[in-house]
């Protein structure tokens, strides 16, 4: 399937992705426990300075603002029956800040996990999921988007279930999890055992990886694990800005720009095709990403010792598959800024 980010992965040996959406809106106001989505009806300038922020930075791609636009979650604000009408604002609201941009622009419509525990653990069925992702999906590709992105998904269920509301949205799409227990996601999914789950998926993704997690070490071994699984698919890179600490009443990631620099260019030479932020990213760290990815000579993939020096140590001895040699002693999490 041709479309705008399978043209720029043929043509590019990285992408920059863009960064925060949260972190950015609760500086532009928003309360903690409202639902963004709503701002792209109610918001809608501060959702195109969102997203107009991360295209001048530089970025070749950014996430809509449709993270949390399912029903389940919507429901949480009485707001489950506006889901086509949301997401459709969000993507329409990208596609009118990509279309004006000054070079190729990918609107990837974000879809976030439901915020219920499948079954047999929990009471979400693998069908309503689908049903939720599928209703989400077409809002997205009615506003204009030019590929679907599940991010922060924990539950190998979930992820499949996305992949299968894709299908039938008949839409090209990525998916990423979030590896954040010792190398694993809260389920308890490797990076080896995600990469042998998306080479079997019926509807195959664009691009694969990680995003989240507890911090840019963790998620470049992450990254690493994804590789030496020998892969084929362009891998995505989304960590987090260092770590969040709360400061004067509000949550602040310590990741300085210089560190988000050094990140990106070790997430690509540990792989990664499309780089970018996640929590605490702003467009002055993607400024800095962008300028060191194009102006840094790419490397040869570093050890862990070497991120653990760049980034700071990891928080955790393991990365979940079972081996750890070469990792750093010092597990401490570390962070520069």
């Amino acid at each position: 399937m041709s479309n705008a980010l399978s043209r720029l992965l043929e043509t590019r040996d990285w992408l920059l992705a863009d960064g925060a959406t949260g972190t950015n809106l609760f500086n532009m106001g928003l309360s903690s426990g409202d639902a963004p989505e709503l701002w792209n009806v109610d918001e809608p300038e501060k959702i195109r300075t969102l997203y107009r922020s991360a295209v001048e930075a530089g970025s070749d791609l950014f996430l809509t603002n449709s993270f949390g636009g399912n029903a389940s979650r919507l429901k949480l604000h009485n707001a489950e029956s506006r889901v086509r009408e949301l997401n459709r604002a969000a993507a329409e609201l990208g596609r009118e800040i990509a279309d004006k941009a000054d070079h190729p622009v990918v609107v990837a419509g974000s879809v976030g996990p439901t915020g219920e525990i499948m079954q047999p653990m929990g009471t979400l069925s693998y069908e309503t999921a689908v049903e939720m992702f599928h209703e989400q999906a077409e809002g997205l590709k009615e506003g204009g988007v030019d590929v679907l992105w599940v991010e922060t998904i924990s539950a190998p269920e979930e992820f499949k279930a996305a992949a299968e509301a894709f299908k039938l949205a008949d839409m090209p799409w990525c998916g990423t999890m979030s590896f954040d227990t010792a190398g694993r996601t809260m389920m308890g999914v490797t990076s080896a055992d995600m990469a042998e789950m998306v080479e079997k998926l019926p509807y195959k993704p664009l691009a694969f990886g990680a995003n989240c997690g507890v911090g840019a070490s963790d998620l470049l071994r992450t990254v690493l694990g994804f590789a030496a699984a020998g892969t084929e698919f362009p891998l995505i890179a989304k960590g987090n800005a260092g770590i969040p600490q709360y400061v004067h009443g509000h949550i602040h990631y310590n990741g300085t720009p210089e560190l988000m620099a050094d990140y990106a260019v070790l997430a690509r030479s540990c792989g990664a095709t499309i780089i970018g932020g996640c929590c605490g990213t702003m467009p002055e760290h993607l400024r800095a990403m962008r300028e060191a990815l194009e102006t840094r000579t790419p490397g040869p993939r570093p050890t862990l010792d070497e991120i653990a020096a760049k980034l700071g140590g990891f928080s955790s001895a393991s990365d979940g598959t079972g081996d750890d040699s070469g990792a750093p002693e010092r597990t401490r999490r570390r962070r520069r800024g």
